[in-house]
């Protein structure tokens, strides 16, 4: 009798015991406490590992013999050339008057794809309906030549061949529907003295604004391409597309958050990416304002990000706009304001991956 009371007793107190225990489901790792931002300015801060490179500009892109690294003075402005070896910088199109470009990237040839419209009219209509391609010869004083097709946001360009990809949205290919993308991969002709844009060939396109495509780059010999996927409220994430088998996979898959693909790495197998995951513990509005570049393995599982970039710690920083050698040896990026527009930026910054 006495050692069935103490059975008893036991089972008693160990039932609200078992009961208060966690489950394997309730001890899982808790949310990050918000951090508070740092004040300053993240240039003052830099790593070793980082160097700025100019005092001006945004948009980078590397020369294909990583010698060169071309960008824009100022959205809606001229575009630049500077040498990495002696750090002088040439202006590409300056003879242009009132030039108005947007973004300016190397061919494989040397020759430049030059991207804006033929004249600025307000910041929503040129950036979008009036957006078109432009070829510039490395020649020079060589002009700017048109191609004749007006494209949305910015263009994937090879670093193998003479191949370029491009979004276009209704404003710009009218019989999209409203709301609709596609995304159209092509060859840059340069024969016969006119250049022009050649094999067109539509490989993928979004129905409505639950996604809206950007072409970002290239790789696997230009047999598979990243491009970024716009979401609504502001949210995006990283897609990439076999253009063999036409087989679209989300990398990201983060729901509810920004993940916009710029740069890949020459092995195919990562991309960086303009995200805000650090706001899961910063704080702040998620979106393309509270941005840090991450490096994500392009494996499927969204799992694999390291994060390159701090600027973000700090109030009102950000770093945005990555490109990434193709030797693999350097990243260039930008930094710039959470409260200013996409794409711009105060200066071009020099990563040396370790």
């Amino acid at each position: 009798m006495k050692t069935l009371v103490s059975l008893l007793v036991i089972l008693l107190y160990a039932a609200p015991i078992a009961a208060q225990s966690p489950s394997a489901k309730d001890t899982a790792a808790p949310v990050q406490q918000l951090q508070q931002r740092k004040s300053g300015r993240p240039i003052d801060h830099l790593p070793k590992n980082i160097e700025v490179l100019t005092g001006f500009g945004e948009r980078a892109d590397f020369s294909p013999d990583n010698k060169r690294v071309a960008f824009m003075a100022k959205s809606f402005g001229d575009a630049m050339v500077i040498d990495l070896a002696t750090r002088k910088i040439t202006c590409l199109t300056c003879r242009i008057p009132a030039a108005a470009f947007l973004r300016v990237m190397h061919l494989v040839s040397g020759d430049y794809i030059l991207i804006g419209p033929e004249k600025f009219e307000d910041i929503n209509v040129s950036r979008s309906r009036d957006n078109e391609l432009w070829y510039l010869s490395k020649e020079k004083g060589a002009k700017p030549v048109k191609f004749g097709i007006k494209m949305s946001e910015g263009v994937a360009v090879s670093k193998k061949g003479m191949k370029i990809a491009f979004s276009q949205v209704h404003v710009q290919a009218p019989e999209l529907p409203e709301g609709a993308s596609r995304l159209i991969v092509a060859d840059v002709d340069t024969a016969g003295g006119t250049p022009k844009i050649v094999n067109r060939k539509t490989v993928y396109q979004s129905p409505d604004r639950n996604c809206t495509i950007e072409a970002q780059d290239f790789f696997d010999n230009d047999t598979k391409m990243t491009f970024t996927c716009y979401e609504p409220n502001g949210l995006a994430s990283v897609m990439t597309i076999d253009l063999q088998t036409g087989a679209v996979t989300n990398q990201s898959k983060a729901p509810g958050s920004y993940n916009e693909c710029e740069g890949i790495f020459p092995d195919g197998k990562y991309t960086c990416v303009e995200a805000d995951r650090q706001c899961e513990w910063l704080g702040g509005k998620r979106g393309a304002g509270n941005i840090d570049i991450w490096k994500l393995q392009l494996d499927g599982t969204g799992k694999n990000f390291v994060r390159l970039t701090h600027f973000n710690d700090y109030e009102g920083g950000k770093a945005s706009n990555p490109v990434v050698s193709t030797d693999g040896k350097y990243m260039c990026f930008q930094f710039a304001n959470t409260a200013d527009p996409a794409g711009v930026g105060y200066g071009l910054l020099l990563y040396k991956f370790k």
